[in-house]
C-alpha cells in the first residue's frame, strides 16, 4: 500500500506528463494534413493564453491553474504538429520529387556503403542538384538505388556522386491484402523514390563527398565484421549471427534462422537494443570506476563512459531500438552525476521525447513501439512478478529474476507481436533462460577477440570459443522451434483489438497491484470490447467469397477465398513453405482469415480453361492458345492472362466477351504494354496487376 504521502508518478516526472499532448500533435497532423497556417495560428493563441497567466491576479491564477495546464499542452501539442509538418520532405519547396520525370539528369551522392543483393546493390542516395529548365539547380532528398550487377567493376562507394538518367520510380506496394506497407515503411524513412540503374543509366563523378566520422564509422564497421569473419569460420549461419549480435551486421543472417528465433521469442539478441547497450554499459561503468586517475574524475568518467556507448551505437548503425536505449542511458547517467535518483519513468519518456524531436516518425517504427512497450513492462511488472516467488536459494532467485524479466516484458509486447507477426511464442520463457547467459558470455568473448587482434592464437582460440557458444545457441533455438505447438501461429488482429487487447492487460495488473475493484470492471470492460470485435471480424470472414490474383514478380498466383478456406491457382514453388509463399500469400491468408485449404477448383463444363466460382466465370490463359470467331460469345466474368503466351487480344474477343482483361505480375513488361494498347483500340477494360497492385474480385 503506498503512503499518502507518495508522490504520483505523473508529478515527479514533468517529461511523462509533455509526451502524450506531443505524440497527439504528431499523430493529428500526420492523418489529419491540417494547413501549415492554421497550425501556427493555433501554435499563436496557445502561446499567447500560456504567457497571459502571468499578468493575472494570483486568485484568478491560483483557482484556474487547470486552464494554464491546458494552454500548456497545447503548446506541446502543436509543437508536435509543426514538427512533423517541418520534418516531412515533401514539404520541401527543394525536393526533387516535385518536379522529376523520365527524362530529368540527377547527381547524388552515394550515402553508404552499397550492399550486394541477389542481382543487385543496393546502396542509399541522396539527391544534391537537378537539371531544371535547362540548368542544374540544388535540390534535396532520399532515393534508393541498386546497381545492376553488369556493372559490378564500377560499383560506386560512399561519398562518390553519380549522374543518374532515367531509371527512377516511385516506391510503390505490392497491393497484396494484408501485406507489408513498404511504401509506408520507406515514406516514414523520408524516401519515396527508387532507381534501378544499369550501366547506360548512370556515370561516376570524379569528385566525392565524404563525412570523416562517417567514413570512419564505415570503416570501423567493416574491420570488426572482417575480424569476425577472419576468427569464427565455419558454418555461415552461425557466422551471421555471430556478426548480428555483436556489431548488428544483418546483411549474412540466414532467414530460416532469424524466423527460427523470432518463432521462440529471442529475436532480441540479434537486435542492437537495450539488452546489449546495458551489458556494455555495465561494463563500462565497471571498468572506468577502477582504472587509476579517471574513478577520481567523475565527470571525465561520466564523459567517456556516455561516449563510449554513443560510439557502439553508431557503430551497429544506430537503429531505433539502440538509439532509444542510448539515449535514456544518458538521462540516467547525467542525473545520478548531479546527485539525483532519476526516476525511471522519468528517463524512459525523456528518451521518447528527445527522439521524437530529432524524428517523429520513429513514433511508427515496429522496433521504436517494441523497445518501449518491452521496457515499460520491465520497470513496471518486473518486480511484482518476482516477488510472487520467494526462494532462499541464489541460483533458483537469479533464475526466478530472469523469468520475471522476460515474463513482465513478453507481456507488454504481446499485442503487438500478434498485431504485427500474427505470432505468439510458447516457448519463450525457455529459450530465454538458456540464451541470454549464453548471449551474454558470446558478446563478452567477441569484444575479447576483437581486443586480442594483435594476438592471432588468442584471437583463433577466442573465435572457436564464440563459434561454439553461437552453434549451441543456434542448436538450442533450432530444436525449441521443431517442437509441436512451440508457436501459435496465423492470429487474426487488428487496430482495435490490440487496443483493447492492451486495456484489458493494463487494467488486470493495475487491480492485481492496488487491488482496486474498478480496474477489475475496467478489464472486463475491454476484454469483452476485444471479444466483440474479434468477433465480428470472424463472422464477416465466413461470409467472404473472393478471387484475388497477387502481385507477386515473374510469378503467377490466384486464391479463390471461400469463408476460412482457400483454393489456390498457381506455380508450384508458390505452394512449398519459403520466403515467397510466406512474404506474399501467408499474409493475405491472415489477413482473410482463410486457413483450410483446397485442392479442387470446380471447372466449367470440363473444360480445362474455363472455372466456375459461385455466379463468376473465369478462363484463365497461360499458354498459346487459338480461338475461332463466333456469333455467340462466351460471357466471361473475368479474363486472366498469364505466363507470356503468345497470343492477340483480337482473335480471343472473337470468341469471348470478357468483362475484364487481368494481366498478372508473370508477364513480361513490354508485352503487358502491347496488350493494354490492343485492350484500348477494342475498347476493353484490362488490368495489369504489376502496375496497380493485386486484382480482388468479389462473387456473390
Amino acid at each position: 500500500m503506498p503512503s499518502p504521502y507518495t508522490i504520483p508518478v505523473w508529478k515527479s516526472s514533468p517529461f511523462l506528463r509533455l509526451l502524450p499532448p506531443f505524440i497527439a500533435g504528431i499523430l493529428l497532423h500526420w492523418y489529419t494534413h491540417p494547413s501549415f497556417q492554421l497550425e501556427i495560428l493555433s501554435a499563436a493563441f496557445s502561446i499567447a493564453l500560456f504567457f497571459s497567466f502571468r499578468f493575472l491576479p494570483l486568485a484568478f491564477r491560483f483557482r484556474f491553474q487547470w486552464l494554464h495546464g491546458i494552454a500548456l499542452n497545447l503548446v506541446i501539442f502543436c509543437a508536435g504538429a509543426m514538427l512533423n509538418y517541418q520534418k516531412d520532405i515533401r514539404n520541401d519547396s527543394g525536393w526533387f520529387g516535385r518536379r522529376y520525370n523520365d527524362s530529368t539528369l540527377i547527381i547524388a551522392k552515394i550515402n553508404e556503403p552499397p550492399v550486394e543483393k541477389d542481382r543487385s546493390f543496393k546502396a542509399e542516395a541522396v539527391a544534391e542538384e537537378m537539371m531544371i529548365n535547362g540548368s542544374m539547380k540544388k535540390v534535396t532528398g532520399k532515393l534508393i538505388v541498386y546497381f545492376a550487377k553488369d556493372s559490378a567493376g564500377s560499383v560506386p562507394v560512399y561519398g562518390d556522386r553519380i549522374m543518374i538518367r532515367g531509371g527512377i520510380q516511385k516506391i510503390k506496394n505490392s497491393g497484396n491484402p494484408g501485406a507489408f506497407d513498404y511504401e509506408q515503411y520507406m515514406g516514414f524513412q523520408q524516401i519515396y523514390h527508387q532507381a534501378y540503374l544499369k550501366t547506360n543509366n548512370w556515370v561516376l563523378l570524379p569528385d566525392h563527398h565524404r563525412n570523416s566520422l562517417y567514413s570512419f564509422i564505415f570503416f570501423m564497421r567493416e574491420k570488426l565484421v572482417n575480424i569476425l569473419r577472419q576468427n569464427i569460420k565455419g558454418d555461415k549461419k552461425v557466422t551471421g549471427i555471430s556478426e548480428a549480435l555483436f556489431i548488428g551486421y544483418k546483411e549474412d543472417l540466414d532467414k530460416n534462422t532469424v524466423q527460427a528465433y523470432r518463432n521462440t521469442g529471442v529475436v532480441h539478441i540479434i537486435i542492437i537494443a537495450g539488452m546489449h547497450l546495458g551489458l556494455i554499459s555495465a561494463a563500462l561503468v565497471w571498468f572506468f570506476s577502477r582504472l587509476p586517475g579517471i574513478k577520481c574524475l567523475p565527470l571525465l568518467k561520466l564523459i567517456l563512459i556516455i561516449s563510449c556507448v554513443w560510439l557502439f551505437a553508431l557503430l551497429t548503425g544506430g537503429s531505433v531500438p539502440v538509439l532509444r536505449s542510448a539515449v535514456m542511458f544518458t538521462c540516467i547517467m547525467i542525473g545520478k552525476n548531479f546527485s539525483h535518483q532519476p526516476k525511471v519513468y522519468n528517463s524512459l519518456a525523456a528518451s521518447a521525447f528527445l527522439l521524437l524531436c530529432y524524428d517523429p516518425f520513429f513514433l511508427w517504427d515496429t522496433g521504436f513501439q517494441l523497445s518501449y512497450a518491452a521496457v515499460t513492462g520491465i520497470v513496471w511488472l518486473q518486480k511484482p512478478i518476482s516477488l510472487l516467488i520467494y526462494t532462499p536459494n541464489s541460483f533458483l532467485l537469479r533464475l526466478w529474476e530472469l523469468c520475471s524479466l522476460s515474463l513482465s516484458a513478453q507481456l507488454f509486447t504481446m499485442p503487438l507481436c500478434i498485431y504485427y507477426f500474427h505470432q505468439l511464442p510458447v516457448t519463450f520463457l525457455i529459450t530465454n533462460i538458456i540464451c541470454v547467459p549464453l548471449f551474454t558470455v558470446i558478446l563478452f568473448t567477441e569484444i575479447f577477440l576483437v581486443g586480442e587482434i594483435w594476438s592471432p592464437a588468442l584471437a583463433g582460440l577466442l573465435g572457436k570459443f564464440a563459434y561454439t557458444l553461437t552453434w549451441l545457441m543456434n542448436f538450442v533455438i533450432n530444436t525449441c522451434n521443431g517442437l509441436p505447438f512451440a508457436l501459435i501461429s496465423n492470429i487474426y488482429s487488428t487496430p482495435l483489438t490490440t487496443y483493447f487487447l492492451y486495456g484489458c492487460i493494463i487494467f488486470v495488473c493495475s487491480g492485481l497491484m492496488t487491488k482496486k475493484k474498478q480496474f477489475i470492471k475496467w478489464s472486463l470492460c475491454s476484454l469483452a470490447a476485444f471479444i466483440i470485435c474479434w468477433g465480428y471480424g470472424k463472422t464477416a470472414a465466413f461470409r467472404q467469397k473472393k478471387i484475388i490474383v497477387y502481385n507477386i514478380s515473374r510469378h503467377t498466383a490466384v486464391d479463390f477465398i471461400r469463408g476460412s478456406s482457400y483454393c489456390f491457382y498457381g506455380d508450384a514453388e508458390l505452394k512449398k513453405p519459403g520466403s515467397l509463399r510466406d512474404q506474399f500469400l501467408a499474409p493475405a491468408r491472415i489477413a482473410l482469415q482463410a486457413e483450410d485449404q483446397e485442392d479442387t477448383l470446380k471447372e466449367l463444363q470440363g473444360k480445362r480453361r474455363f472455372h466456375l466460382f459461385y455466379d463468376k466465370k473465369i478462363m484463365i490463359i497461360d499458354s498459346a492458345v487459338r480461338f475461332e470467331a463466333v456469333p455467340a460469345k462466351i460471357k466471361i466474368d473475368l479474363l486472366l492472362i498469364c505466363g507470356n503466351p503468345k497470343i492477340s487480344i483480337a482473335d480471343i474477343t472473337g470468341a469471348i466477351s470478357p468483362a475484364i482483361i487481368v494481366f498478372d505480375a508473370s508477364n513480361s513488361v513490354w508485352k503487358i504494354g502491347q496488350w493494354k494498347k490492343e485492350c484500348e483500340q477494342l475498347h476493353l477494360p484490362c488490368y495489369s496487376v504489376a502496375e496497380k497492385g493485386a486484382y480482388i474480385l468479389s462473387a456473390n
